[in-house]
Formats: structure tokens, C-alpha cells, sequence
């Protein structure tokens, strides 16, 4: 059978009432309503109701033949469709099954899901592949019990990461470490107890290619009519914190020319700030004040300190320079700026987006490329093998929110498009090699491929 044959013949068995079904098991863990993914889902990193969730969607695949299961020391769970060449690096998909502490549905869930729904469309086409395929589960992506965020998938590709993950604390007092060895002690007990298939998993395998399904979280592709999204890049994101001083005093006795208000200060940069985010006319660049906490916080006393955050989010580095260096000189006299975080774009490779959208074609799929603007699993990916990321649409944009939704033609559709790409990246057993190759030798350390391979950092100015 010719590869692309395969690789329709795979999409096309993806089914979307076995994916939704899927889907709503998995919201059952954590559901704020029982019985409905409409009220939200609680389901934190490495919670009970985490785990309870884990075991659940592994148990349908541990004891099938040709399947294994494994979880690593960062406490990732992987689920493995074997390949009939046991020596080749595997394709890897997935993302993350934690929520924020009320969060919607889908966000992570449905990469996951869409993961084990190709599994069973494999299955039902009858395709055996070359590479082994697995789908993760990443452990801590959202950061809301640990923080930092993407705990897992950073200690995937940095091993040594893990070790300054282990002592972060959640607001109980329970650590990181104690998380993911009460985790793993867990999975393996499951895995023992049912006699599933077992495989090791150490941090840093090499991997052929990553691709990473996920809801879009913003209003875009639904504006546009997209079905689905091929992401060329994560864009750069700077974090600041100010800081404003001023003088205390009476809110009754100081007249206006004797006050040093550190309220009215930081509230007129903010204003300049934002005006001056507008006035760029860039619909790419997203500015946001967040956090905001004033000192002594009293109804009736002039603040003397006032801190507030910045999120600055663009593709372009200059932009952020100038945007960087804007807020430098609108400080009053006695303000500071400090930086929380730097990340730079991360653009994901051609070859695989090229893929992505061969797929989509193949398909007959309303598709384009975008950027993303959130933080996923795919970033740290990226420095570390082939990476892309699929995106279907969300419904008015709304994610980390109980009214999180995508309708399942959609869900499907961008299903149908990752099975497309697995299928091909994976090559069929018994069919000529695949078309995808990656960049260079693959090796088990972690490298960053060359730029030359990356898509470029320009995007559609709307995506």
C-alpha cells in the first residue's frame, strides 16, 4: 500500500463520537457538576483526581496487544503503540491532562485524547507502522499547583532541570519530588495490578518528530473559519514587574500639591503604557497589566507603594525592545522595573508545518498558519527534535474557563489532520520509507537544530 493511501486511510477512521466520548470520560475527573464538562474541571498536576484520570485512559491501552505503558521520573506517562522497527526512535504526540484549579474541558485534554483517538484509528484501519508511536500526558504544563509551568516536558529535554523542580512546594506544604514519587509509585502499582505491558522511559530518549494537538484558546480561527491551525511559532513573551513609590498619608488632610501618590503615578504610566501599546496598530502585540497591589492597600491613606505586572507578547524581538525600553523611560523619579521572565519566539520546523498543511490538503481541511500566543509543551520540545503544533478552534475564544468549548466536527477535523501526520511520520510497515526525514542524525542528547530548518518568524498579520 502506497504511504499516503495508509495515511488517509488512517485520518479517515478517526471517529468523532469515539473521540467524544473519550473526551467526556476524561472531564468526569475533577468535574465541578458530575455528569457534565459545563461547570469545569479541577483536576490540578499530580492530584488524586490527576491520577485517577491517568490510570483511566491507560487502562484501555496496557493490556492491548502491541501496546505498552511507562512514566518517567518526571512523572510523564507515555502510551505506546509499538512499531515494527524496535530500534527506531518513536513519534511522539500528546500534551497535558492538568487543569487550572477551575479550567475548561479541553485545554491539554484534548491533545491527550486526540493521541489514543489516532491509536484506535490505527487499530480500525489496520495499519502497522515502522516507528513506534506514543502519546504523553506531561506532567505540571499549567504551573497552577507548582510553579513553574511545563515542569515536565522541560525535565524531558534537561534532565538536570529536575532537580530544581523537586523542592517547589504547593500551597499545602507537599513538594514537587513527593508529587512525582507518590505518582510513579501509583502507575506502576496500576500497571503491576491490571498486567500491562511495561516499557522504560529515562528522560531524554531520542525522538523522531513531536506534534502536539491542542484548542486554539483564542477567538481567531473561528473568525476566520478555520478548521484547522498549522503553528509556525510560540512568540516571544517578556514579563515585568514595576514598582512605584510614594509618601503615606491622610486621605482627609493632604491637600493635592503636598501628596506623593504612588496610586496616581502608577495608574497614569499604565494608561501611557497601554496608549502607546494602541498607537502601534499591530494586532500582534499583546500588552496586559495583571497583578496589581497597592500598599497599605487602606481606604482612606495615600498609597506609599504601588506593584504591578506586565505581560508583553510579540513575534518579533525588536518590537519588544522598543516596547521594553518605552516603559524604561516613562518611569517617574524612584520607580523600578524588574524582569520575571524572557522567552524569545520559538519557531517551530518547516519540514513538520510543511507536513501539516500537506495533511490538511490531503484532507480537505480549512486550514492556515498561525502563531500561537500561549506557552505549551511544545516549546521546550522544539530545542530538542522536529516540533509542530495543530490547533482547533475554541468557541468565542474562551479558555481557563468552565465555558471552554469546541464543537466535535472541529475537534475531529484537526484529529483527522494529527493522524494524517503521525501516520506518515510513523511510515507504514510495509510500505516505501516516509516522506518526512528530520533535519540531521538524530541523537540522544539534547541540540537545538539549526535555524535554517526553522519556519520563518514572519506570520499572517491577523494569525
Amino acid at each position: 500500500m502506497h504511504a499516503a493511501d495508509a495515511n488517509d486511510r488512517v485520518a479517515r477512521a478517526v471517529d468523532g463520537g469515539r473521540l467524544q466520548a473519550r473526551l467526556e470520560g476524561l472531564a468526569a475527573f475533577g468535574a465541578a457538576v458530575p455528569g457534565t464538562h459545563r461547570g469545569g474541571v479541577a483536576r490540578q498536576a499530580l492530584t488524586a483526581q490527576e491520577l485517577l484520570a491517568r490510570r483511566w485512559l491507560a487502562a484501555a491501552f496496557g493490556g492491548r496487544p502491541g501496546y505498552a505503558v511507562g512514566i518517567d521520573e518526571a512523572a510523564n506517562v507515555y502510551i505506546r503503540r509499538q512499531g515494527s522497527d524496535a530500534g527506531a526512535p518513536p513519534v511522539l504526540t500528546g500534551s497535558h491532562a492538568d487543569t487550572q484549579p477551575l479550567g475548561g474541558w479541553l485545554d491539554g485534554a484534548y491533545g491527550v485524547a486526540a493521541g489514543l483517538e489516532v491509536f484506535d484509528a490505527l487499530d480500525a484501519a489496520g495499519v502497522r507502522t515502522r516507528r513506534a508511536i506514543e502519546t504523553v500526558m506531561w506532567t505540571n504544563e499549567e504551573g497552577s499547583r507548582f510553579a513553574p509551568g511545563l515542569m515536565g516536558s522541560v525535565a524531558y529535554v534537561s534532565p538536570g532541570r529536575l532537580a530544581e523542580f523537586r523542592d517547589a512546594r504547593d500551597a499545602r506544604g507537599v513538594t514537587f519530588g513527593q508529587a512525582c514519587a507518590d505518582a510513579r509509585e501509583d502507575f506502576a502499582t496500576a500497571a503491576r495490578t491490571a498486567g500491562w505491558q511495561w516499557f522504560d522511559t529515562p528522560l531524554a530518549r531520542p525522538l523522531h518528530a513531536y506534534i502536539e494537538a491542542h484548542i486554539e484558546q483564542g477567538p481567531i480561527m473561528e473568525a476566520r473559519g478555520l478548521q484547522v491551525g498549522c503553528v509556525t511559532a510560540i512568540q516571544g513573551v517578556r514579563w515585568f514587574r514595576v514598582t512605584v513609590p510614594g509618601r503615606s498619608a491622610h486621605a482627609g488632610t493632604t491637600p493635592a500639591s503636598a501628596r506623593d501618590d504612588a496610586q496616581a503615578k502608577a495608574i497614569a504610566l499604565a494608561h501611557v503604557l497601554l496608549d502607546y501599546g494602541r498607537a502601534q496598530e499591530d494586532d500582534r502585540l499583546r500588552l496586559t497589566i495583571g497583578r496589581w497591589q497597592c500598599r497599605p492597600d487602606s481606604i482612606n491613606t495615600i498609597a506609599d507603594q504601588v506593584v504591578f505586572t506586565v505581560d508583553t507578547r510579540h513575534p518579533d524581538a525588536r518590537v519588544l525592545d522598543a516596547l521594553q525600553a518605552r516603559l524604561q523611560a516613562l518611569l517617574p523619579p524612584g520607580a523600578t522595573v524588574d524582569t520575571l521572565q524572557h522567552k524569545p519566539t520559538v519557531a517551530f520546523d518547516a519540514g513538520l508545518v510543511a507536513l501539516a498543511r500537506q495533511a490538511c490538503r490531503a484532507l480537505g481541511l480549512a486550514h492556515d498558519d498561525m502563531l500561537s500566543g500561549a506557552f505549551h509543551d511544545a516549546m521546550p520540545l522544539a530545542g530538542f527534535c522536529p516540533t509542530a503544533m495543530l490547533f482547533a478552534p475554541s468557541i468565542a475564544g474562551i479558555s481557563h474557563h468552565p465555558e471552554e468549548h469546541t464543537g466535535i466536527e472541529d475537534l475531529t477535523a484537526c484529529t483527522r489532520a494529527l493522524a494524517w501526520c503521525l501516520a506518515e511520520l510513523a511510515g507504514n510497515a510495509d510500505a516505501a520509507p516516509a516522506l518526512f526525514t528530520p533535519p540531521r542524525k538524530e541523537s540522544s542528547r539534547c541540540k537545538r537544530y539549526p535555524a535554517l530548518r526553522r519556519s520563518p518568524i514572519t506570520a499572517n498579520p491577523s494569525a
